[in-house]
């Protein structure tokens, strides 16, 4: 393994542990872990930011790079923060909480806190590698044009799914279902989460062509792994099985990609 590409990600990973203790320190002091969720954009701009000043790398996909991760981050941290912040502990902290009892402070550290540590390391390999190939060096082909392509629609994807939920919660009292069914939402039950694949997939194409570039794609393959059958999708179509407008809604409509529903 090059020890470029080594120290690059030693540093990442140094980063990482040391916001995500700091994160575990802030959420015991206010005893709501949901801070973990607002804080994850936030983490990866700071690896960002970090690897950019020890490295002082500026070549295109570094540059590019941190210029999308940022504008994910910051975008993903003010909807969270605007959605979370203020109110009690998201329910799946709360669960475990009561769960986990007079254990909860090391097993939250370990299962939490330091769990969503080692997947933002892996998650951020795409920055490893576009950071440690050096001030100069330039991809050669299409692919960061192809990448950052796929990264913009994949933004666009998420916000605008973001935008018309915050806006159809706000105007729950006015809206004649139960159940979000329009805009993105009628043809993907979870469209938010499509784009935030699709960004990740356009970041790791970025950086294809690079050295150790194909290393990379377990950045992708992680998160795709994590929403669609871990901690994204699962849990959310947990939340309301027993909901029958939900139900009716899952039978029409496609879990993840967008596609025309069902009639």
């Amino acid at each position: 393994m090059d020890a470029t590409f080594s120290q690059t990600l030693l540093t990442a990973g140094l980063t990482i542990f040391i916001y995500m203790n700091l994160l575990y320190l802030l959420a015991m002091k206010v005893k709501n872990a949901s801070i973990v969720d607002v804080g994850w954009g936030l983490g990866f701009v700071a690896v960002a930011l970090v690897l950019l000043i020890s490295t002082g790398s500026f070549n295109p996909a570094a540059v590019t790079l941190y210029c999308l991760v940022n504008l994910w981050g910051l975008r993903l941290t003010s909807h969270l923060a605007a959605r979370n912040l203020g109110r009690a502990e998201d329910w799946r902290y709360r669960a475990w909480r009561q769960q986990w009892g007079k254990s909860y402070a090391w097993r939250s550290y370990l299962q939490i806190f330091m769990l969503q540590g080692l997947m933002m390391w892996l998650i951020s390999l795409s920055l490893v590698v576009a950071f440690a190939a050096g001030a100069s060096y330039v991809p050669e082909g299409n692919w960061l044009a192809a990448g950052v392509a796929v990264w913009v629609i994949g933004f666009g994807i998420e916000a605008v799914a973001d935008w018309q939920l915050a806006k159809f919660k706000k105007n729950r009292s006015k809206n004649t279902s139960p159940i979000m069914s329009t805009g993105l939402w009628r043809f993907s039950r979870h469209p938010n989460y499509f784009g935030e694949v699709l960004q990740w997939w356009g970041l790791w194409l970025c950086v294809l062509m690079l050295p150790m570039g194909w290393v990379a794609v377990i950045s992708p393959l992680i998160i795709t792994w994590l929403i669609v059958f871990v901690s994204g999708v699962p849990l959310l179509e947990k939340k309301f099985t027993g909901d029958k407008d939900y139900q009716t809604y899952a039978q029409r409509t496609s879990r993840l990609l967008p596609w025309p529903p069902k009639a």
